[in-house]
């Protein structure tokens, strides 16, 4: 059973991750940390969690502590996760990985050199929606793929993660807090690497972060596929990859709390429609990483994952600067 930590014990840390743990077969959380000890105490207590720390390195330190999960604004990310590093700790980070892909690859080379495991929370992977996408897609049941679509709405204006419109703390808005599933998603079900990317941002006056972008992806091998997001929006998400004998579509098909329905077409006609659960998908990640951790095994989203997905982001904010189309750089 390994005994997790999570750093920065917010609002997802509440409302995804300890309904994750509470699932989860392999794992427990034993720690938390928050920037005030009474804060830690006060959740600790709220969430029947044995320790309580006002830091990442005191929580890191703790011989009750046998992984790490940060969970901090995305400006925190590389201080927290070198700290876990430090201490031989495996770490699995939330996403976006970091603001930048140079801070991205500090952490990889960091976990690397110390020969300690780092993950990247792309929880996306493990729902069934996005799993089925993939299988199907690998099977040639559309034939190649042609073009892909990923939506991803939610009114983030709302949300208690204030820190989200702070430049200072976050890498962006909904282009890196919602797109970058997009992005790890559409990586993953296609098989393919972007190389190319074109972004827009739209800002209003309630966000000094954009409030809504689109970004035009081209992968290898001449697949083209678009990701729309917004922050001003009810919560919607959209995935659909057309080939050239099918189209495989589901509404909510990136959502955790209303089951997908994934749907087969061939021209106008629905061959097989299949509704899935992805409920399970944050206890799916944590047990991984900890089977992973317990078998001495490499975990499903590694560090280099993440890496890519930032250097993605990365062309994605340089062309919505420069108003062109932005080459990916390479790891």
């Amino acid at each position: 059973m390994i005994r997790f930590g999570i750093v920065g014990f917010g609002r997802h840390a509440t409302k995804r991750l300890m309904p994750g743990f509470r699932q989860a077969k392999c794992c427990r959380v034993t720690a938390l940390s928050r920037r005030g000890l009474q804060w830690a105490q006060e959740s600790a207590r709220e969430f029947g969690v044995e320790h309580a720390f006002a830091s990442a390195r005191e929580l890191c330190a703790s011989t009750e502590v046998d992984a790490v999960f940060v969970a901090t604004p995305d400006a925190l990310h590389l201080a927290d996760v070198l700290e876990a590093v430090r201490h031989g700790k495996p770490v699995l980070c939330e996403k976006p990985m970091a603001r930048s892909g140079d801070e991205a690859r500090a952490m990889v080379s960091a976990a690397r050199e110390a020969g300690v495991a780092l993950g990247v929370a792309h929880v996306m992977r493990f729902e069934e929606s996005v799993k089925l996408f993939r299988s199907q897609i690998a099977a040639g049941v559309i034939g190649q793929p042609q073009v892909a679509r990923a939506d991803f709405l939610a009114p983030l204006l709302s949300s208690t993660r204030k820190w989200i419109n702070d430049p200072n703390l976050a890498t962006g808005g909904p282009l890196a807090d919602v797109g970058v599933h997009c992005i790890d998603t559409l990586r993953f079900i296609l098989g393919r690497e972007v190389v190319a990317v074109s972004a827009r941002a739209h800002h209003d006056q309630h966000w000094v972060v954009e409030a809504s972008g689109a970004m035009l992806l081209e992968f290898t091998g001449g697949v083209l596929a678009t990701v729309s997001v917004s922050a001003r929006s009810p919560y919607r998400t959209f995935l659909e990859v057309a080939g050239e004998t099918g189209v495989l579509s589901a509404l909510n098909g990136l959502s955790i709390d209303q089951p997908p329905v994934v749907e087969l077409r061939r021209a106008f006609e629905v061959i097989e429609s299949r509704e899935v659960s992805n409920a399970n998908a944050y206890a799916a990640q944590v047990d991984a990483f900890a089977a992973a951790i317990e078998k001495g095994r490499d975990f499903e989203v590694p560090g280099e994952e993440g890496l890519r997905n930032q250097l993605v982001l990365d062309a994605a904010f340089r062309s919505v600067k420069t108003g062109r189309a932005e080459p990916v750089s390479q790891c």
